[in-house]
């Protein structure tokens, strides 16, 4: 009997040692993830970016997410062009220049050599017209007689009879340099002042107003648009599957450059932007995964 009664007092026993053992290890699991959000929450500082305008929506919607969950950090996400954005991050006058081509493709030398070049996604770009047009493909000599100006009606091209409207963009403009060097062959493209903007959202907005106008723009800022369609060239669409699979040669990666390795707020920023966390938003926008890009692609454009 005394055997019976000490051996359930031994269990008895173990099992509280058990639960003072599982009560002991539960407040330091809280108190480490405690910790954690609180290293999270406690990163502040304000961030600055500027550049590419063909990029600025979905660095926005980064932004977006990491200061909700940073709300003591501040990113602020400006467009002005490439061009704009190399200058003002090898200046120092912001913490990222967002570039939808190389920094020496628009700055000297020694400037892009002190810039760190951070590749966060793909665009693809297009040649886009009024929908109401009803032209769907253009071949790339097309593109050019357009482009420079000595295609004057749309007839021209296999089109109905209608002028030409060009929507162009400033020189400084990435989109302008990649849209120049993948879908004109390096011909240089007319100007008209008088429609030029490097806001892709008035650039739309100005095809949508006009049925005889043509300009270009990422898939981000057409897709979805039923007032303006996207036009193929040389037979192919223009997706983020050609584009991945190397038919479709429109597209640029999508530069973040910082002034040296960045730290703080700013390298956190970056991180998040290359996270797999925010890797769904990426597609989800138009943009493209640069992972996904076959060799065939990659060949195409290197630097």
């Amino acid at each position: 009997m005394r055997i019976r009664k000490l051996g359930t007092l031994l269990v008895t026993g173990v099992m509280a040692l058990s639960l003072m053992g599982a009560c002991s290890n539960a407040p330091a699991k809280d108190q480490a993830g405690s910790a954690s959000e609180s290293a999270t929450s406690s990163l502040s500082g304000n961030v600055k970016a500027a550049g590419a305008t063909a990029f600025q929506p979905l660095v926005q919607a980064a932004a977006q997410e990491f200061s909700a969950k940073n709300p003591n950090v501040t990113v602020d996400v400006q467009g002005g062009g490439s061009g704009t954005g190399l200058k003002q991050v090898s200046d120092k006058t912001v913490d990222i220049g967002n570039s939808d081509v190389f920094a020496d493709e628009k700055l000297q030398p020694d400037q892009a050599k002190a810039l760190v070049d951070h590749q966060v996604a793909i665009s693809v770009m297009s040649p886009v017209v009024n929908a109401q047009l009803g032209v769907k493909n253009l071949t790339t000599d097309q593109l050019v007689s357009i482009f420079t100006g000595k295609a004057k009606n749309w007839k021209e091209v296999s089109g109905p009879d209608l002028p030409i409207v060009l929507i162009t963009r400033p020189t400084s403009s990435g989109t302008r340099a990649t849209f120049k060097k993948y879908a004109l062959n390096g011909a240089e493209e007319a100007n008209n002042q008088s429609q030029e903007t490097d806001d892709s959202g008035t650039l739309i907005q100005k095809i949508q107003d006009n049925k005889g106008a043509i300009g270009y723009v990422a898939l981000s800022y057409s897709a979805g648009n039923s007032k303006v369609a996207s036009v193929g060239i040389n037979g192919v669409e223009p997706t983020l599957e050609n584009a991945y699979n190397g038919s479709y040669p429109v597209w640029t990666y999508e530069h973040m450059y910082t002034n040296g390795e960045p730290e703080g707020p700013t390298k956190a920023f970056l991180d998040y932007m290359l996270s797999d966390q925010f890797a769904p938003t990426v597609e989800k926008m138009g943009y493209g995964v640069a992972s996904k890009l076959s060799d065939k692609a990659k060949a195409s454009h290197t630097n």
